[in-house]
């Protein structure tokens, strides 16, 4: 053989090896972006699954504080407004100051304000998980275009690299109810 045409095919086989390298490593880092979104999804669904029902609970503990103390106040009104005794003025009082106090310690302590909050909170999270949701679809189909298009899915077959199949999200587990 002569050294041109060792030259030829040496330099032949080289670029082979490149491509092959080349698109051997493209296939892995789809692969491992695919790994990547999947666990960004995973940790939106975490934060819905943990804070969601803990600010649920807020908004409960305060609307019922909000509750109780407007139903003690208007019971010590009406008891006042029947029989003005110094006794019921004093309790009314007391319940007005105890009310201020804690409205001055914490004047965010507003029901309608912690539910808006929560509105907020719940349509961030959501869309956490629909941006994160698309980005691990988008990267199943690149990555699935890839093992499918010529000529890297003769060198899918040939190193194993499988089709991931898409998700179906099923949302009718999605529950928030406000009234418990």
């Amino acid at each position: 053989m002569s050294m041109e045409l060792m030259i030829i095919v040496g330099s032949v086989i080289l670029i082979v090896l490149i491509i092959v390298i080349s698109i051997y490593n493209i296939l892995v880092e789809k692969q491992k972006k695919i790994e990547r979104s999947k666990s960004l999804v995973d940790v939106y669904l975490k934060k819905r699954f943990d804070l969601i029902p803990n600010l649920v609970e807020v908004c409960k503990g305060y609307s019922k504080y909000e509750k109780e103390t407007l139903e003690n106040i208007v019971k010590l009104r009406s008891s006042f407004n029947e029989s003005p005794t110094s006794e019921a003025r004093d309790e009314l009082n007391k319940v007005y100051n105890n009310l201020l106090a804690v409205l001055e310690k914490y004047p965010d302590i507003k029901a309608g304000e912690n539910y808006l909050k929560l509105q907020k909170e719940l349509t961030n999270v959501e869309n956490e998980i629909q941006a994160s949701r698309r980005i691990y679809i988008n990267s199943i189909t690149s990555y699935n275009n890839s093992v499918m298009k010529f000529p890297s899915s003769i060198l899918a077959k040939l190193f194993g690299f499988k089709k991931y199949e898409l998700p179906k999200y099923d949302y009718s587990d999605i529950k928030v109810d406000f009234n418990k």
